[in-house]
């Protein structure tokens, strides 16, 4: 398979991240998935105050913590997508969560109701049953997806998403 990407965007609570791991966990059963999150507000934490690798971190250093079953990178510097695809180099499915002007293809999630200012960055848009779509005016190039057809929006993915390499 080629290395494809694709993002996900959405109002705070709309679900992406649910939906990521629900999509996730279906294709890490046959695809190596690289997940990357924004964190606009930098609020994100990633390790125990006092522990060596948060003591680590607290300089300013890039730390790599190594175990038996994972490799964990604490960056002090913001990194371009082209950068982090090096870093994982082996991967079939990019995800990306946010950075809505990130030129991906892209399915914004909304639930109760739709912020239209996504509809510029987005290919698709994932609602579920609590978003009555004759109050807004859906642009016709935008798919419209069922936010709980985990399938259909695999499918989606795979259809759409933007060969890498």
């Amino acid at each position: 398979m080629k290395q494809l990407a694709v993002a996900f965007s959405g109002p705070s609570n709309s679900g992406k991240t649910s939906l990521i791991v629900k999509i996730s966990n279906i294709l890490k059963q046959k695809y190596e998935v690289v997940i990357v999150k924004h964190d606009p507000g930098d609020k994100a934490t990633f390790d125990q105050n006092g522990k060596d690798s948060w003591k680590f971190a607290q300089t300013g250093a890039e730390v790599i913590v190594v175990s038996p079953t994972r490799t964990t990178l604490f960056s002090q510097k913001r990194k371009e997508l082209d950068e982090i695809i090096r870093i994982f180099n082996e991967f079939d499915l990019l995800i990306v969560e946010g950075l809505k002007t990130l030129p991906l293809p892209r399915i914004s999630i909304f639930r109760d109701k739709i912020d239209e200012s996504y509809f510029e960055y987005s290919n698709a848009i994932a609602i579920d049953e609590s978003i009555d779509l004759n109050r807004y005016n859906i642009p016709k190039n935008l798919d419209i997806l069922d936010l709980n057809d985990t399938d259909a929006i695999i499918k989606w993915v795979f259809e759409n998403a933007k060969k890498i390499k």
